[in-house]
């Protein structure tokens, strides 16, 4: 797992207590699973109770921009509004837009209409139109703890298609939620979404999923939703990380704006929707931290 702790050494958790009355035991479970051929997570991947208080108070921020965007998002709004909507809601509650200059991104949140799968830049020049969807992805820091969420929004008036792959897509999510459980594997989750998917006439992206989160942005594990029960990294608690199935209408090709080497496109041009929720692994289940 990492380094040998003595029984009586201090817990890596920061907890104070020693270790063969902490997470000895715990450890040694994972270990069992380790030797088993399993993929296991490593000590950096399990939040201590005083890292999950904290994404706690970053998700608050989170959540509250995510309604903040809700209440005032319609037909005629530029996605650049959205973008200083975010900014100003999230730096007034203290908070930081992650996404900000974040590998060179220009902008505080990610706006993807319609055929846009992901990473949609805000900008005066995109308005939104009766018929629209678009997700809004949000992320915050706050004291150096992340949090991660995104929405759906229907824009007017929706059509029926694009009315049922927004909620079949929140279904997925919702399933890849019931899956998830201490001590299981994250296939059982990535299986979930996909079969609910597939079984409604939609794909799945395969090439981006979602990830690890709470002490950095992007943090292990890789999230897919093309993989099988009983495979990928073991469940235990304390891990975090995001749902968030970008499904598609149609095919699951897609491909990456070659003028701001950002936004994707599903490459046959129908919609594309995503929810995303940040998720942390408990004793008796899951906790969402932000949705």
């Amino acid at each position: 797992m990492s380094v040998k702790i003595g029984r009586n050494d201090p817990c890596w958790c920061g907890s104070g207590r020693k270790y063969k009355t902490c997470h000895q035991s715990f450890d040694e479970k994972i270990e069992k699973y380790r030797e088993a051929g399993c993929i296991v997570p490593t000590h950096d991947l399990i939040k201590t109770p005083k890292d999950i208080e904290g994404i706690r108070e970053s998700a608050k921020i989170n959540v509250a921009v995510l309604d903040y965007v809700a209440e005032h998002i319609k037909a005629g709004m530029s996605t650049e509004e959205i973008d200083r909507m975010v900014y100003e809601k999230t730096t007034a509650m203290g908070g930081i837009p992650a996404p900000l200059n974040y590998q060179g991104f220009p902008k505080s949140v990610c706006t993807s209409i319609n055929e846009e799968v992901c990473h949609g830049i805000p900008s005066e020049d995109i308005i939104l139109k009766d018929g629209d969807i678009i997700n809004v992805d949000v992320s915050t820091i706050l004291d150096g703890y992340f949090s991660d969420s995104s929405r759906m929004f229907l824009i007017g008036d929706v059509s029926e298609e694009k009315k049922r792959l927004v909620q079949v897509t929140k279904e997925c999510v919702e399933e890849g939620l019931k899956a998830v459980k201490p001590w299981g594997f994250l296939g059982d989750m990535g299986q979930a979404v996909h079969d609910h998917a597939y079984e409604n006439g939609y794909t799945i992206v395969r090439e981006i999923g979602g990830h690890g989160v709470g002490k950095e942005f992007h943090e292990e594990p890789w999230v897919g939703y093309h993989s099988k029960r009983g495979t990928e990294m073991l469940l235990v608690p304390g891990m975090m990380f995001t749902i968030e199935p970008m499904v598609n209408m149609g095919k699951e090709a897609i491909y990456i704006d070659d003028e701001n080497n950002w936004t994707v496109y599903t490459e046959d041009g129908l919609p594309s929707a995503q929810w995303e929720i940040q998720v942390l692994v408990t004793e008796e289940g899951t906790e969402v931290i932000s949705w």
